[in-house]
C-alpha cells in the first residue's frame, strides 16, 4: 500500500511538474503539429527528388564516363523519392486531426516514428550497397563507369536519405512530451482526464 501510494506521488509531481511546464498541448492541436511536420517532411524530401531529377536530366546529356552514369542514377532514384513525397504528403492532407482520439495520436506519431527508424537503417543499406557498386567497379572485365557512377549515386542519396530520416525522427521525438496526457495534477489533486 505504502510503495502504491509512493508511486502515485512521484507520479503525481511529474505530471504536475510538467503541467506546471506548460508543454501541454490539446490533442486536435498536438495532432496538426504532428501532420504539419509529416507535410514539411514530404515537402523537403519532394524538393531534393525535383532537384536531384531535373540536375540528372540536364547533366547527364553533357556527361560521359561514371558522371553520366552519377546523374542518370540521380535522376531513376529521386523518381521514387517524388512519388513517396507525394504519397506521404497527399496522406497528411487528408487526414483530420479532430478526428482522432488518443490512441489514434499515439498510433501515428510512433508509428511515423517507426518508419524513420526503420528508413534509416535502409539507407545504411543503401550507403553499403553504393559502396560494393564502387569497389566492383574496379574489377576487369565489368562496366566500370556505371558501377562507379550508380555506387556513387547510391552512396549520396542513402546519405542524404539518413540525415533526413534522423532529423526528422529526434524532431518527432522531441515532441513525445508534448502528447496530451490522460493523467492530471489538478487543484484538488491527481484527476484522470477526458476529452470528449
Amino acid at each position: 500500500m505504502i510503495i502504491r501510494l509512493s508511486l502515485l506521488f512521484v507520479l503525481a509531481l511529474t505530471v504536475s511538474g510538467l503541467h506546471a511546464q506548460g508543454i501541454q498541448l490539446d490533442l486536435p492541436t498536438f495532432n496538426q503539429q504532428s501532420l504539419d511536420h509529416q507535410k514539411t517532411a514530404m515537402l523537403t524530401l519532394g524538393g531534393w527528388a525535383v532537384a536531384n531529377i531535373a540536375t540528372g536530366v540536364a547533366l547527364q546529356g553533357s556527361a560521359d564516363g561514371a558522371t553520366k552514369h552519377f546523374h542518370r542514377m540521380n535522376a531513376l532514384w529521386n523518381g521514387v523519392n517524388l512519388a513517396i513525397a507525394g504519397l506521404g504528403y497527399y496522406s497528411a492532407l487528408k487526414s483530420d486531426p479532430a478526428a482522432w482520439d488518443l490512441a489514434t495520436s499515439l498510433s501515428k506519431h510512433q508509428g511515423f516514428q517507426k518508419v524513420l527508424l526503420f528508413n534509416a537503417g535502409l539507407d545504411v543499406g543503401y550507403i553499403m550497397g553504393g559502396l560494393y557498386l564502387t569497389e566492383r567497379a574496379k574489377r576487369p572485365d565489368v562496366n566500370a563507369d556505371q558501377l562507379k557512377g550508380f555506387g556513387q549515386s547510391i552512396m549520396l542519396q542513402g546519405a542524404f536519405l539518413m540525415v533526413f530520416d534522423l532529423a526528422n525522427y529526434f524532431i518527432a521525438a522531441g515532441r513525445n512530451t508534448d502528447i496530451p496526457l490522460l493523467l492530471r495534477a489538478t487543484e484538488n489533486g491527481l484527476g484522470m482526464i477526458i476529452h470528449f
